[in-house]
């Protein structure tokens, strides 16, 4: 891997950080703006929707390494897969953007219909048979499944991973830190498999989340809304489709299948939020545990005080916990 084609990567992240202040500006002055929950006294608004400028900075970080590689260095590796996933990428990016436009306080996109947007945005990668048909499974060993794969398991991966990867979320910096996290790990594992320029393509994401992540940390100055949230989810199960490590990226998405667990069981109604108190800490919303945040808060609470940074640290902490078990698994 040249190390001129990393340009790409911090394309990404200066036009993040250069945009994004603009974004904040401009939606404060037009009223584009959200509550943050989890603060006490007067209502606190934060630009909304920055999620935007992370996918514009990530795309044209993935075509400057296309150039890169196309006018300077003879050609490209992947370059069907790379189109096919910034489609998937940008499909879903739309559906977020919409669901932001109409509100979730209003309950935004109907489910069903939500379901069926991220169905069909995985048609770019069903067309071109992305990914590999033969599995590891279970007690079976090595089984092909031929048609299967492509038709039924790869819109169902992408459907999960983008509706779910927005279930932990309400907390500054939560979301864009889960996503680097999660994408920085995922980058890893394409360059060690043998395919570097999925890593590089993650990596765009990662630069654009963190360029991101220093303006939504804790006080946020802005959201990354669900245009954000579903870009990040499809991008995740993108990279594992076509670098074929699926269980990898099952395992170090086990928060997010206990999130949902949890979720399910308040009947999907049940929001994230913590209480603020006057001190400065969080309590629980609910006499029950209805997501990961719930549960932070209870424990911070139990051994000392939960606040909004220790609740958001405290998820990232349980996040490593499964990449590392991912990385065992190479």
């Amino acid at each position: 891997m040249n190390y001129l084609l990393l340009i790409s990567i911090l394309i990404s992240f200066f036009l993040t950080v250069f945009i994004l202040p603009k974004w904040i500006q401009q939606c404060r002055k037009i009223g584009l703006l959200w509550e943050d929950m989890n603060k006490v006294g007067h209502p606190r608004t934060v630009a909304s929707s920055g999620g935007i400028v992370v996918v514009m900075a990530f795309i044209l970080g993935v075509l400057s390494y296309v150039a890169l590689k196309t006018f300077i260095f003879g050609g490209l590796t992947g370059s069907l897969e790379i189109f096919s996933l910034l489609s998937v990428v940008l499909i879903l990016g739309i559906v977020g953007l919409t669901d932001d436009l109409l509100g979730w306080k209003r309950e935004g996109l109907p489910t069903r219909f939500r379901l069926l947007l991220a169905f069909m945005a995985s048609i770019p990668l069903v067309v071109i048979n992305a990914g590999t048909p033969s599995m590891v499974l279970p007690f079976w060993g090595s089984v092909n499944l031929g048609l299967l794969y492509p038709l039924i398991l790869v819109p169902i991966g992408v459907a999960g991973a983008t509706t779910t990867f927005n279930f932990l979320a309400g907390f500054n910096g939560l979301e864009a830190g889960q996503g680097i996290l999660i994408v920085s790990f995922l980058s890893f594992v394409a360059y060690v498999t043998g395919s570097p320029w999925l890593a590089i393509v993650g990596l765009c994401m990662v630069a654009s989340l963190i360029g991101f992540y220093v303006y939504n940390r804790f006080p946020a100055k802005v959201f990354p809304g669900d245009i954000l949230t579903y870009s990040v989810g499809a991008l995740i199960a993108g990279m594992a489709i076509i670098g074929n490590f699926e269980r990898i990226a099952i395992v170090v998405f086990i928060p997010y299948i206990l999130e949902v667990i949890l979720k399910v069981r308040g009947k999907l109604k049940k929001h994230s939020f913590g209480v603020p108190l006057n001190n400065g800490t969080l309590g629980l919303p609910y006499d029950k545990i209805y997501g990961l945040e719930h549960l932070a808060i209870y424990l911070l609470n139990k051994f000392g005080r939960a606040t909004e940074r220790k609740v958001t640290y405290l998820i990232f902490a349980f996040q490593v916990l499964f990449i590392l078990i991912g990385l065992l698994m190479l």
